[in-house]
């Protein structure tokens, strides 16, 4: 039997394991100094959101974007944090088809611990680039994921197209 080794994943396994507090990491990310945004792999920082690289992606570019407001629902959005928040989504697919050529895309949120949010009370928007054999199947067969590039590979790509 073959090994793969995802040594990267053991951060996620022990921060789901840890009790939470009671700080948002999102907003605890969004109030960061901004001259530290590569270590957090912030990408960009709009008036409204900011848009990262998911720290346990589902793929290599894998973006979260997000209100600065700590929300827990869409529909609590402002229109104008809406917009931004789409023309981050525009923006968000654009770099990611000139860095990376996905030949799909999954986009959404979700709303709720019971539909998966993993930080329920701060609503984002995962774009997760999607290629023909990305290894989807791996998680559920494998309860592994294999992602080709790593974090700071990624983000060197992306950050320059949202300068």
């Amino acid at each position: 039997m073959e090994q793969l080794w995802t040594p990267w994943r053991m951060a996620y396994i022990n921060d789901a394991n840890r009790k939470k507090g009671d700080e948002c990491i999102l907003c605890g990310l969004a109030g960061g100094d901004p001259t530290d945004d590569a270590s957090r792999y912030i990408l960009a920082r709009r008036k409204l959101n900011f848009v990262m690289l998911n720290a346990f992606p589902y793929n290599p570019g894998h973006l979260m974007i997000t209100p600065y407001r700590h929300l827990g629902d869409v529909t609590d959005l402002a229109a104008d944090e809406l917009a931004e928040m789409m023309a981050l989504l525009q923006q968000g697919i654009r770099a990611l088809r000139e860095t990376s050529a996905p030949h799909g895309f999954n986009i959404g949120m979700n709303l709720g611990k019971i539909a998966g949010a993993g930080i329920a009370d701060h609503v984002h928007l995962h774009v997760v680039p999607r290629w023909g054999g990305d290894t989807n199947f791996m998680p559920v067969v494998g309860e592994t994921k294999v992602l080709p590039e790593m974090l700071e590979g990624t983000y060197a790509k992306l950050a320059p197209l949202f300068a």
